[in-house]
């Protein structure tokens, strides 16, 4: 166990997978039988080669959610809201397209993507500390993806919302709430939310297709639901507060699965409070990544074993690496093996594709399936804010079975998984990269 955690060993690994899967620099921390490992790799930036050190800060995007819904569940554990308060108890002024939603929709809603609300949002209200306020005035308009809490498609916008149900709670805006409630009582020195602060340390800068990113960061209105920037130890420090009592009383009542997710097959089974729920040999697995403008974060937690692994990275082949790291990590740790990514069978597969083709849509993506020489192809254009920011997605859709389908686009080393499914309406569905979007034409 002891040749797991030798530093040489893996500082040498991390080296050799960022160079695999053309990642310019890394950061990784674990904590595993009550010691946290650090190891940084390449550059922060390939145009300035400042090198990555354990203290450096990356965007952890998305694991900024887990964060949100642990300030809701303080406020749930002092009596200030319960998970099933409707929003508009709390939030008078909130609404959505759909009034009956405006009255219904939950606080369990928003924390486990089931509310509907079209979640890909991405609006820039400035960079005041009514930002968020802005934002959520903004949401009126916003229609449904689906009914309410009828399946799972990732919410941005819902966490936006939460967001703003502890500023309303709190008194303070959300970054100044999240520094109160979380990052002060752990002691955390190297995580923010505002890049005023953030340039104060090494920072990473994101890359697409090898080069900087256009930009550094998303709008500050999407704060609650991808802003901060952290170092992997804090963000390890961070989930080991939920394996005790650090935080809360009872982090555990955010791992009761609440919703199963329609397409099992890309990052968990089911949806937690905040937290994703996977299953790898029988073990319980509670994980969140997260995605920002060509960067990359991976949070994995497997409570039992007290350990926690936080891999961040600015660019490359993401997924890939994020896979073959964690596949050789656990399996040294814990002799626990990584599910295989899903890929074409070994014997293909026939079925119908043409009832699949068509116009599938929702806030921020458009994608059009084809069939052409009896192969379903897609095309996923970004829409909205942005639009130029992330690349078109074209490739072949593989059948697994008759609903389930992989996909690889060119160049890219790792498979991407596809469900079609329908609701108990019979509206058609694809469920891809943790979204349900529905079939339009």
């Amino acid at each position: 166990m002891a040749e797991a955690v030798e530093p040489r060993r893996w500082h040498a690994r991390l080296e050799g997978l960022i160079a695999e899967y053309e990642v310019p620099g890394a950061s990784l921390a674990f904590l595993h039988e009550g010691e946290v490992h650090e190891f940084a790799a390449g550059v922060l930036n390939v145009d300035t080669g400042v090198e990555v050190t354990t203290d450096s800060l990356f965007q952890i995007g998305s694991i900024t959610k887990v964060w949100t819904a642990t300030q809701i569940m303080l406020l749930v554990e002092r009596g200030e809201l319960t998970l099933d308060t409707p929003v508009a108890e709390v939030l008078p002024e909130f609404a959505v397209a759909d009034p009956e939603v405006t009255k219904t929709v939950t606080i369990r809603h928003l924390l486990t993507h089931t509310s509907g609300i079209d979640g890909d949002l991405f609006l820039d209200t400035g960079r005041g500390d009514d930002c968020v306020e802005k934002y959520v005035r903004a949401c009126a308009d916003l229609p449904q993806n689906h009914p309410l809490g009828v399946t799972q498609s990732y919410c941005n916008s819902g966490f936006v919302i939460a967001g703003r149900v502890v500023e309303r709670l709190t008194g303070k805006v959300w970054d100044a709430a999240l520094r109160e409630q979380i990052i002060e009582p752990l002691g955390l020195t190297h995580t923010w939310t505002l890049p005023e602060d953030v340039l104060r340390f090494r920072s990473a800068m994101g890359h697409m297709d090898g080069r900087p990113a256009p930009v550094w960061g998303l709008m500050r209105s999407g704060g609650p639901a991808g802003l901060i920037c952290a170092r992997p130890a804090d963000v390890v420090a961070f989930a080991r507060a939920h394996l005790g009592t650090g935080l809360l009383t009872d982090p555990r009542a955010m791992w009761e699965p609440q919703v199963d997710v329609p397409n099992p097959h890309t990052i968990g089974k089911q949806w937690g409070i905040g937290w994703i729920l996977n299953e790898w040999e029988g073990r319980l697995i509670v994980s969140h990544g997260g995605n920002t403008i060509g960067q990359a974060a991976m949070l994995w937690m497997v409570p039992g074993s007290e350990t926690v692994v936080c891999l961040l990275a600015n660019g490359g082949h993401t997924a890939a690496f994020q896979q073959a790291l964690a596949t050789e990590l656990f399996d040294d740790l814990l002799g626990l093996a990584v599910p295989p990514v899903l890929g074409p069978p070994a014997e293909p597969f026939e079925t119908d594709v043409e009832r699949y083709a068509g116009v599938y849509e929702r806030a921020g993506t458009r994608m059009t399936l084809t069939v052409r020489d009896g192969r379903l192809a897609l095309f996923a254009e970004a829409t909205g804010a942005l639009a130029g920011l992330q690349p078109d997605l074209a490739f072949d859709l593989v059948p697994v079975d008759d609903t389930t389908f992989a996909g690889r686009p060119e160049g890219e080393p790792q498979w991407l998984s596809a469900v079609f499914y329908e609701l108990a309406d019979g509206s058609p569905y694809i469920h891809l990269g943790v979204r349900a979007t529905p079939k339009i034409a």
